[in-house]
């Protein structure tokens, strides 16, 4: 068996199939494209679903392709696996060849064995394969037809397997298509048993035999109730690994063993700066079979994996030295993910995409730290990512410098948020250790570490050394405390606090940690997320638009069509036959001059005419393509409207102006945005409507004004010049990228054949909106606002036409008043405005000088003779006062002079602040820190006003919820002194 490389398989097998007649279409984005059910594309057939359900088509019915997929978070979700196992990835590539209701099993079979096992192509021993076909269950028969089609491709029975529908059938969904599979496994031998030593047959050892291809037969259309109904046109989806078959070429047992990795691990090894013996490479094999799929994975293996790492040894080049270690394999696998989401548009963020992506990152960013490199690096790794893949993705060619600015923003962020994160955990430690007997030494410092550099060594007081400050032990007599799980998993979600080593910290206080209770926690929230991506695979479109055909689309040149048959009324998500006056229905139609949304722009407002074209039947209010290539009108009727009926469509001509102005304009400032500020801007989003236009793009910092006036005067000259606008239809999009240059929009689903916007040399994009037919139409461009919407990603809004001139006008009018303010003529009306601002500004600040100073006074008049006044507690002094409004640092100031004053004792000042919250703090003089806490005061004192809170031994703080309860905290303060002095 030749040794091939990653990039040459993945070659042959697409030139193998256009060899058998199949178009090679590029993989499409990781974002899928109008399938909101989707969290990424996580196979082959994705972008091909709604061919395969029958609601688009192509001009080819047989395709091959190798499709980028992610699998790292809703159903598809192999995140916490990466790493420990051979073949588990965030980010992989699918091989596959598909047939759209062209040739079936019997081309499919053959095809596949061909390629898999002739000398001209791949040529894998025929002997190492084994093949599984459906058996057949729950009424579906075995299938007899793939058994025969494989023994004619001379495989021995013996080595043809039969399982269940678990493995053996698949289904796009809960209805639609669906059809026995039929698998290709290999034999890795021996070496790679799951089980060293240990001869298990065939479908006992999931380590051993990989499955290399899958072949599904979509024959079947299931319906609502589950009867199954055989296609008209059967077809073919199938997917077969890159990682895979690398690593069956390459004889290697691991996918981390390929080329495909093995520069990617080498140069995380660089950054990190790693030094890895050969004893450390056998630190992490493949993990015992268990709950997460190939291995089970906890924390504390994690850990492991570290310290196995930090192991002193040589270095190799490459090898098990550096593909063995867990952590290299985590930061390889997590850059290729990173760099191609952030590629596609996906950016870090708090929810949906861009939270499973600020994961993803964050998990690297910590096995890099674990491997003891805290400074940012991932973003170097992008490079790697793309010099091992710009020949298949030149995309990468473009975009890698944006993504490494991205994903170096995210590391400098985590690291921040991680300095907070400890900090918080610092503090809930705090809190549950608190009262938990005698210590019996410095075990948890608040400004040191703990561990054995394992650890996270990022400044947040966590790391190599020792305690400085008090600490807690394991206590005496006393119930022990708990790190309740769901708080610990707030920290793991909020701040990526790693599950190991919060145990370690809990550990180290002496203190329990609720590991069922963090798996509760864990196991609810991952729900949560399938939830809202429920349906990974099924339809999302109502079954009411699934069957009707598609609708002409003639607005690009009439605002009106006349003759529109009604092909369909839904009322509240049902298909009726006929509505009545005052109705809110959606109307599907087979012609109509509506654009519907799309692309970013809003769809057109108007009218429903009766056949007589003078009485109006429904007002419109938008129209939207709830399936590919139908629009459906959203109308509230004045008249009945009944199926077959013939309406006239009119859009409303100052809507579809207003609108069209704003698109041009879009083009227009995306152009100006990459001329000014550099080719790396690209659209991250857009929205066009009548009243104004909102761009999206990415970019790292604020513009400056500068930049901004020189981005309105570029798109003004184009305006003023009055550029023609061309549309170009029907171009090949190989043709419009390649030749015509085109910029292709963010989010957009594009078919073989596309629609060129072309606004003289200055702008080329693809884009299927509505546009004026020059830019003089547009009148005048106004830019509005700029400002940051996530970590690298800014938005600007304008105005165009009369938008523009009703905000010169309202400007006019500011100017006017502010001229009034003017202390002499000399003076612009702006320059007089910040005058007057800047005056008023310096007012209030001395006023909050003032107010500041008397609310002092007055507090320190109030308690200059409360040293007096302390109570003496097995001879410490302890002093509590209530000092209502002050802020926290002049109770800090406060309660340094009290300390002052008494010499040696405790002060506890408490104050109610607004909305009925209470602030706390507490001092205890540097000689009696050895025998009372301020942190373990605060913590008693907070209870009693709902709250918690920590600190240094000698000054700590607290908030609390409840002020009506200040008062008897504050008089039970020596008591929570005497019980801490014994």
């Amino acid at each position: 068996m030749q040794y091939r490389s990653g990039s040459d398989i993945r070659e042959t097998f697409l030139r193998f199939f256009e060899t058998k007649g199949h178009r090679r279409v590029h993989s499409s984005s990781l974002v899928p494209a109008n399938d909101p059910t989707l969290l990424f594309t996580n196979a082959g057939m994705n972008q091909f679903k709604d061919v395969f359900l029958g609601l688009e088509h192509r001009d080819y019915a047989r395709a091959t392709t190798s499709q980028k997929c992610v699998r790292a978070g809703g159903k598809h979700n192999d995140l916490e696996n990466v790493g420990f196992t051979r073949r588990h990835h965030t980010f992989f590539e699918m091989l596959g060849n598909f047939s759209f209701g062209d040739y079936f099993k019997a081309d499919a079979i053959a095809y596949a064995w061909e390629l898999v096992t002739s000398l001209d192509w791949l040529g894998i021993p025929k002997e190492k394969l084994y093949v599984t076909i459906f058996k057949g269950e729950n009424g579906v028969p075995r299938d007899e037809e793939a058994y025969e089609l494989w023994r004619g491709q001379g495989v021995p029975a013996e080595r043809i397997f039969e399982f269940g529908a678990k493995d053996n059938f698949w289904q796009m969904g809960d209805t639609g298509p669906c059809g026995p599979c039929s698998e290709i496994f290999y034999d890795m031998g021996m070496d790679a048993a799951e089980t060293p030593g240990v001869d298990k047959p065939f479908g006992q050892d999931d380590a051993r035999y990989v499955e290399i291809w899958n072949l599904v037969f979509m024959q079947f259309d299931r319906s609502a109730n589950g009867e199954l109904a055989l296609l008209p046109k059967p077809s073919i989806d199938t997917g077969a690994g890159l990682e895979r078959l690398a690593s069956v070429l390459q004889g290697k047992v691991s996918n981390f063993e390929t080329d495909l990795f093995t520069p990617l691990i080498q140069k995380a090894a660089e950054l990190t700066g790693v030094r890895v013996s050969q004893s450390a490479s056998q630190q992490v094999s493949e993990p015992a079979k268990g709950s997460q799929g190939e291995g089970d994975v906890s924390g504390n293996d994690l850990s492991r994996a570290a310290h196995g790492a930090k192991q002193e040894g040589v270095l190799a080049p490459e090898g098990k030295e550096l593909t063995g270690n867990a952590s290299l394999r985590i930061i390889a696998d997590h850059a290729r993910a990173a760099t191609f989401l952030i590629s596609d548009g996906v950016l870090p963020a708090n929810e949906g995409r861009g939270y499973v992506l600020r994961k993803i990152l964050r998990r690297g960013i910590r096995h890099g730290r674990l491997l003891g490199q805290e400074q940012p690096f991932m973003g170097q790794m992008v490079y790697a990512v793309r010099d091992e893949m710009q020949v298949a993705y030149p995309e990468l060619k473009e975009s890698a410098e944006r993504v490494a600015k991205v994903v170096e923003a995210e590391e400098r962020q985590f690291a921040r948020v991680l300095e907070v994160g400890s900090a918080q955990l610092d503090q809930l430690i705090r809190s549950e250790a608190a009262g938990n007997g005698s210590d019996s030494g410095d075990r948890w410092g608040s400004g040191a570490g703990t561990g054995d550099g394992a650890g996270f060594g990022d400044g947040s007081g966590f790391g190599g050394g020792s305690g400085s400050g008090a600490g807690f032990g394991d206590g005496s007599g006393s119930e022990r405390r708990v790190l309740h799980g769901r708080e610990a998993f707030h920290l793991y979600e909020t701040y990526g606090l790693p599950l190991d080593f919060m145990m370690d910290a809990a550990r180290d206080a002496g203190i329990d940690f609720d590991l069922t209770g963090f798996e509760e926690a864990r196991a609810e929230e991952q729900a949560r997320a399938r939830a809202s991506w429920k349906g990974g695979a099924k339809q999302s479109a109502s079954p009411v638009y699934r069957e009707l055909p598609k609708t002409i689309f003639e607005g690009y040149g009439k605002l009106r069509v006349e003759g529109a048959e009604v092909l369909a009324i839904v009322k509240d998500g049902q298909g009726v036959k006929a509505a009545n006056p005052g109705d809110a229905v959606e109307v599907v139609l087979n012609a109509t001059s509506f654009y519907a949304d799309s692309g970013g722009q809003m769809g057109d407002h108007g009218w429903l005419y009766s056949d007589d074209h003078n009485s109006v039947v429904a007002e419109v209010s938008g129209c939207t393509k709830p399936v590919q290539g139908v629009f459906a009108h959203k109308a509230v009727l004045r008249q009945t409207l009944a199926l077959g009926d013939k309406v006239d469509t009119v859009v409303d001509a100052d809507f579809r102006a207003a609108t069209r102005r704003n698109h041009t304009g879009t083009h227009l400032l995306h152009a100006a945005l990459r001329e000014v500020l550099g080719t790396h801007v690209k659209q991250a989003g857009s929205l066009v409507e009548p009243g104004r236009l909102r761009f999206d793009f990415s970019h790292f910092t604020q513009i400056a004004d500068e930049e901004l006036k020189d981005i309105e005067d570029l798109i003004n000259r184009q305006v003023l010049v009055n550029t023609r606008v061309e549309t170009i239809e029907d171009v090949p999009i190989d043709v419009a990228v390649n030749e015509y240059h085109a910029m292709a929009l963010f989010g957009e689903k594009y078919g073989e054949r596309v629609r060129v916007v072309k606004i003289g040399d200055f702008s080329t994009e693809l884009c299927g909106g509505t546009h004026t037919g020059a830019t003089g139409e547009i009148g005048v461009v106004k830019l509005m606002s700029e400002g940051s919407v996530s970590s690298g990603v800014r938005r600007v809004e304008a105005v165009t036409g009369l938008g523009a001139l009703d905000e010169f006008r309202r400007g006019y009018q500011v100017a006017q008043l502010a001229a009034q303010l003017a202390p002499s003529a000399e003076m612009s009306p702006a320059e007089a405005l910040q005058h007057r601002l800047a005056a008023q500004d310096e007012e209030l600040k001395k006023l909050k000088r003032e107010l500041d100073q008397v609310r002092m006074k007055s507090a320190a008049s109030a308690v200059s003779g409360a040293a007096n006044q302390a109570a003496e507690v097995n001879g410490v002094k302890v002093l509590a006062q209530r000092v209502d409004q002050l802020d926290r640092g002049q109770m800090r100031t406060l309660v340094d002079n009290l300390r002052n004053q008494l010499g040696s004792g405790v002060v506890v000042l408490g104050s109610a602040q607004e909305e009925g919250k209470v602030a706390l703090i507490v001092g205890v003089t540097k000689d009696l820190t050895g025998k009372v806490q301020a942190g373990k005061v605060v913590a008693q004192v907070a209870k009693q006003v709902g709250g918690s809170g920590g600190g240094r031994p000698d000054m700590a703080e607290a908030g609390g919820k409840d002020a009506s309860q200040l008062d008897a905290a504050l008089a039970g303060v020596p008591e929570v002194v005497k019980a801490l002095l014994g």
